[in-house]
């Protein structure tokens, strides 16, 4: 079902949208959840994953593996784990993609611009009464008509 008229509900375009996406959307898209602790510190669910925070990998091959984010190939769609790695035909090692999705961030790497991104989203949380009418109102507004 299409709900708002001005955006596209064709496969073929989110398609296209997504994987043409410049590097300043993509960062959005590559965000991950964070860990309980850090959802009930921060009242947010989830952030865009950057270079130097500690995830746990919860799913796939690597699953149960922490380490701390060495690089967010955003060409790729992927992060690059510290110690995630595996070894070449000659010899070489290699860090493995993990799609962002597939991590649990458990440490925050915090500076005043991620402070200011957590607080803006914390803000939008306790907005969820945003138009809702209490028991008075509903009973104050029947008694006028």
């Amino acid at each position: 079902m299409k709900y708002s008229a001005s955006v596209s509900s064709s496969r073929r375009k989110s398609r296209k949208a997504h994987f043409s996406a410049p590097s300043s959307v993509r960062r959005k898209l590559m965000s991950a959840p964070l860990s309980q602790e850090l959802r009930n510190k921060y009242a947010v669910r989830s952030v865009p994953i950057r270079k130097d925070d500690e995830v746990l990998v919860v799913r796939g091959t690597y699953k149960g593996r922490e380490g701390k984010v060495v690089q967010v190939y955003r060409r790729k769609w992927v992060i690059h784990i510290e110690r995630i790695t595996r070894e070449k035909v000659n010899g070489a090692t290699v860090n493995v993609g993990v799609d962002p999705s597939k991590v649990c961030v458990t440490k925050l790497k915090i500076d005043k611009d991620r402070k200011a991104l957590l607080e803006r989203k914390r803000s939008t949380k306790g907005a969820d009464k945003k138009g809702k009418f209490s028991e008075q109102e509903v009973q104050a507004m029947a008694d006028v008509e």
